[in-house]
Order: C-alpha cells, then sequence, then structure tokens
C-alpha cells in the first residue's frame, strides 16, 4: 500500500509508510491523506480504517472493493463511494472528509487524485470539506472529458457516414453506445445518492454560506455531467437512425433502377411470348418481315418513349441522375 500526506494548506507531498500516516492523522489538523491500495485484494488483509488507526465501526467499508455507491454523513464525517472514468474504465474513489483530515482510498493509481493534489497550492482550499468538493469535482470533470470527446467521436462518424458509408462505422458507434452507457449507469446511482445527501444536510441552515455555495456549484456541475452523458446517448442513438437511413436510402435507390430496367424489358418480354404461340392466325398472316418491324420494334420503340416520357414528367428519373452525381462527388472526396 503506498500511502501519501499533503499538509493543508501548502500543499507539500510526502510518501510515508502507514505508522507515519497514522501518527499524524492522529496528531495534525487538516490533512490530505491518499492511500492507494494493491489492485487485487490479498486475503486477510486487515481493514484500512483500522491500519490508519480510525478504529471507526461505520469504516468497515473503505477500500473494499465490492463498495460501488455511498454518500451519507457518519457523525461529524462525510463519507463518499464516488466514480471517476479514467482510460474507459472506471476508478472508484472511498472518501472520508471531518474538520481534520480528509482521506481517498482507490485500488491501483488514481489520475484523478494526482491532479488535485497539483491543484492544491493553487486553489489552497480552506479545510477538508472543500477539498472533498474539489476532490468530488475532478471525479465529475473525468467523466465530463469522456462524454465530450465521445460525442465528437460520434459526429466525426456522421459526418463520415455522408461522405462514405463504411461496416466499421457502425462496430466504432456501438462502442461508443456502450461508452454512453457505462458513464450513465456508472455515475446515476452515486448521482441520486449524493443529490439526496446534499440537499437533506449539507443545504440547511447550520452550514456555513461558504461550504452552502461549494456545495450549490457541485450539484449544478453534477446535474451538467449527467445532461452531457445523455446528450451522448441521443448522438449514439441518432448515430445509428443516420447509418440505418443511408442503408434504406442506398436500397431504395437500387429498387428503383431495377424496376426501370424491369419496366424497359417488360414489352420485350411480352412481344417474345406473344411471337413464340403457335395459333393459326399469328403463323398464317403475320409471318412477313414487315409485320415483325411494325409490330416487335414499333410496338417496342413506342413503348419505350412513352416510359421515358412518363420518368421525366414525374421526375424520377432526375431525382435517380441527381443521386449518382452526389455518389460520384463522395467517391471524388473520398
Amino acid at each position: 500500500m503506498i500511502v501519501s500526506v499533503v499538509s493543508m494548506p501548502e500543499g507539500t507531498v510526502r510518501r510515508t509508510p502507514v505508522s507515519e500516516a497514522r501518527e499524524r492523522l492522529a496528531e495534525s489538523g487538516f490533512l490530505f491523506v491518499d492511500a492507494q491500495l494493491p489492485e487485487e485484494a490479498p486475503s486477510g488483509e486487515p481493514p484500512i480504517a483500522r491500519l490508519l488507526g480510525l478504529e471507526a465501526e461505520d469504516l468497515s467499508w473503505l477500500g473494499r472493493e465490492q463498495e460501488t455507491v455511498r454518500a451519507e454523513f457518519l457523525g461529524d464525517a462525510a463519507a463518499f463511494v464516488v466514480p471517476a472514468f479514467e482510460a474507459g474504465q472506471v476508478v472508484r474513489l472511498h472518501v472520508v472528509a471531518t474538520e481534520r483530515y480528509l482521506l481517498a482510498v482507490h485500488r491501483g493509481p488514481a489520475e484523478v487524485v494526482e491532479n488535485l493534489i497539483a491543484r492544491i497550492p493553487h486553489e489552497r482550499p480552506p479545510d477538508a470539506v472543500a477539498t472533498m468538493f474539489l476532490l468530488l469535482g475532478e471525479a465529475l470533470e473525468t467523466y465530463r472529458r469522456s462524454a465530450v470527446q465521445a460525442l465528437l467521436d460520434v459526429e466525426d462518424l456522421e459526418d463520415e457516414m455522408f461522405r462514405q458509408r463504411e461496416p466499421e462505422q457502425l462496430y466504432r458507434l456501438a462502442r461508443l453506445r456502450r461508452t454512453s452507457a457505462l458513464l450513465h449507469h456508472t455515475l446515476l446511482p452515486y448521482h441520486q445518492a449524493a443529490e439526496e445527501l446534499i440537499t437533506r444536510r449539507v443545504l440547511n441552515r447550520n452550514f456555513p454560506e461558504e461550504r452552502q455555495r461549494i456545495a450549490r456549484e457541485y450539484q449544478r456541475l453534477s446535474r451538467l455531467v449527467l445532461t452531457d452523458i445523455e446528450a451522448l446517448q441521443e448522438a449514439a442513438r441518432r448515430g445509428f437512425s443516420t447509418y440505418s437511413s443511408l442503408v434504406s436510402g442506398e436500397q431504395n435507390g437500387v429498387i428503383n433502377r431495377l424496376a426501370i430496367v424491369s419496366t424497359i424489358f417488360l414489352p420485350l418480354s411480352f412481344l417474345t411470348g406473344f411471337f413464340g404461340m403457335n395459333f393459326a392466325y399469328l403463323t398464317d398472316e403475320l409471318e412477313s418481315r414487315s409485320i415483325f418491324w411494325v409490330l416487335a420494334v414499333g410496338l417496342q420503340v413506342l413503348f419505350l418513349a412513352g416510359a421515358l416520357y412518363v420518368l421525366h414528367r414525374t421526375r424520377i428519373w432526375r431525382r435517380l441522375h441527381d443521386d449518382d452525381s452526389v455518389d460520384d462527388e463522395s467517391v471524388d472526396d473520398a
């Protein structure tokens, strides 16, 4: 286990063994302690709260892998299990804040904690509660950045579809939709729990006005991030609809062309069948070459002229020509 102790509000960072971190938690005031646990919890490992000298029974969940959502008050302490989205994976931070210290526990490295430590010398939060809201805000920012980047990817995919549709785009859309579902599925339960806690306990008359302001800012950020994720979900659904519409448009164009070809060759099929009949009038009266040119070729030319005229008048031919021009331009651009 790697323990980093940040002296507040100076922001100086120091790696310490667990024993020294426990002593400083018992003696010093206003510390930020970051405990990085191994990726896989070894069997028989004592609870992290006991290792750090925090004997409260309410902290038995701290550092536990199965703990996914938590937002509650434990006497004079606030406890959160807040998700952060890093490199396509969800990292859950276990956070405990009191008047004297802020403790963050996570398994494996967490970039969100490193970003917070880098911000502390510039932000200089006045107490552990303000530092806690900074940490929670940094976790939300990881979701916002991921949602915005995925939203831009969906829009780029839509532009590519209109230029040239490819099957790989459907696979990329599916991955982006899965990302949006993961973002929403992991953030929504925490958002609901934190929203209820902040509304019920923090935004009351007993809390200082400055802390209420910070809490309201955090609520606003949380709602905006959730809105961005929902916009990403809607954009992913729209991308699939766009892909389906383009496929349907191409299929309609093929069907229209087949219909025109069938219309052109339909009289030929009729004439072939007609002159292939073997009855007395046809074999006795319509056997000359002139009759063949008049009936077979003349009727075919007359029918084709009428069909082309109807197509031109109904703008079907013009529409097909425009579709071909658009396809040619798309190929040239690609």
